[in-house]
């Protein structure tokens, strides 16, 4: 097979990966939709997958036949705007403030002078190396985001805040794009998705060596529960009082997880959004 194909090829399966990949927080805009409300969630990683987009798109324009690289970062562009507009929708006036105000900061602040600069300062491959390292600065970035995640899983021995599932689909996307990459010969390409399947491979490590972790302590506490009937029954009326305390804290507890979950899930958003390359 010519090596041209391989590079159709591994762009085409890139390409269908990422659309995976974008829309995966489909059910979440779907749960808005339905409830009228964002619940919280932010809007960042959804204004710079859009600000990565768009300066994909214009790297892919300065570069011949990048066709494949245009076609997956249009539909991001398109997806990621639909987003935007139902979260202007549906949320709060003050997130809504805060999300036009990340619109203005990236495109007109990040992407118009990049585009502006390039076009009068810089001409032929010096644009192309000065537009491709910005790419892989924001893409470095991006996919440096889960870091805190990974952090957060090794201090609390929890995989709750980490997707296997989703994990696997961005790394899966990140080896298709470093293929494509290399099999291009473009730099800009590539290692920003070198970094992306490092990063992706820790974390499933990661999730098999903690999702262990919490099975074996399971069972630990099972074994401990299991005490003899006589002395549960004694115990029933000492414990019932405390439960009646503990229950309090329990639900604050809940609450701040679930404050948690939304916070620390947008760093694991931010690489979901940006991962087209």
């Amino acid at each position: 097979m010519a090596p041209h194909i391989w590079i159709i090829t591994s762009g085409i399966l890139g390409n269908i990966l990422s659309f995976m990949v974008y829309l995966a927080p489909l059910p979440t805009f779907v749960r808005v939709y339905k409830k009228k409300s964002t619940e919280g969630f932010q809007s960042i990683p959804y204004v710079v997958a859009l600000f990565s987009s768009v300066l994909w798109i214009y790297y892919a324009t300065l570069k011949p036949n990048a066709y494949l690289l245009l076609s997956i970062n249009s539909v991001g562009c398109l997806v990621e705007t639909i987003y935007i507009v139902i979260f202007l929708i549906y949320a709060p006036k003050k997130a809504r403030i805060l999300t036009l105000k990340l619109l203005l900061l990236f495109n007109f602040g990040g992407f118009l002078p990049i585009l502006l600069l390039t076009h009068f300062l810089a001409g032929g491959s010096l644009r192309i190396h000065i537009v491709g390292w910005f790419c892989v600065g924001l893409s470095a970035s991006v996919f440096a985001a889960p870091l805190s995640i990974m952090r957060l899983v090794i201090r609390t021995k929890s995989v709750e805040f980490m997707p296997i599932t989703l994990s696997f689909f961005l790394t899966l996307s990140a080896v298709m794009w470093l293929i494509y990459g290399i099999l291009l010969k473009d730099f800009y390409i590539a290692v920003p998705n070198i970094l992306g399947v490092a990063f992706g491979i820790v974390q499933m490590i990661l999730y098999v060596i903690y999702k262990k972790f919490k099975k074996d302590e399971d069972e630990d506490k099972e074994k401990q529960v299991l005490e003899p009937t006589g002395v549960q029954n004694d115990n029933k009326q000492q414990n019932f009082g405390a439960n009646c305390e503990v229950g309090k804290d329990v639900n604050q507890h809940e609450q701040v997880e679930t404050n948690n979950n939304k916070s620390m899930g947008s760093s694991h958003e931010i690489q979901l959004r940006a991962s087209a390359v």
